[in-house]
């Protein structure tokens, strides 16, 4: 990637286990963005030790002091980060090229109305069938793309 493409680590719904796989998947990522129900301070120390972090409140984090919701801008692209996209109560369109939820524990990516919405998944327990999983967004020049990944259980 060149100068202005960054790779960022998009992880949701650790429920208090972060895995060896998802410590490694997220290594070299520019930054790391959690989308909450991470029920442990201590998941997030060990995430700001791989790369600089952004996180929101799930709604497991009930002890935890996160924001609802959050904003941030990488390497030209507005990102909104909320835990369960229900709760949303904004149009992200024209604000926003990027829509970062989790809460259903099952990855997702789509586009509507040129707002990318993506959900990482499930990176903490396994739940059912859905897979372990957590995802990349890849910014270039403002522009981003979404991909989830399945890691080791």
């Amino acid at each position: 990637m060149d100068s202005t493409s960054i790779r960022v680590g998009v992880i949701s719904d650790t429920h208090d286990l972060l895995r060896e796989s998802a410590i490694e998947a997220l290594q070299g990522v520019d930054h790391i963005l959690h989308v909450g129900d991470v029920c442990s301070p201590g998941i997030l120390e060990d995430l700001r030790g791989i790369a600089p972090l952004t996180t929101v409140c799930g709604n497991m984090d009930r002890f935890m002091d996160l924001p609802q919701e959050e904003v941030i801008e990488l390497a030209g692209c507005w990102i909104l980060m909320i835990h369960n996209l229900e709760h949303l109560g904004i149009e992200p369109s024209g604000r926003f090229q990027v829509v970062l939820h989790g809460h259903t524990h099952t990855p997702d990516v789509r586009e509507k109305k040129d707002v990318l919405y993506f959900n990482p998944g499930s990176a903490g327990p396994r739940r059912g069938r859905l897979p372990v999983s957590l995802g990349y967004l890849d910014i270039s020049e403002g522009k981003a793309q979404a991909q989830w990944i399945e890691i080791e259980t």
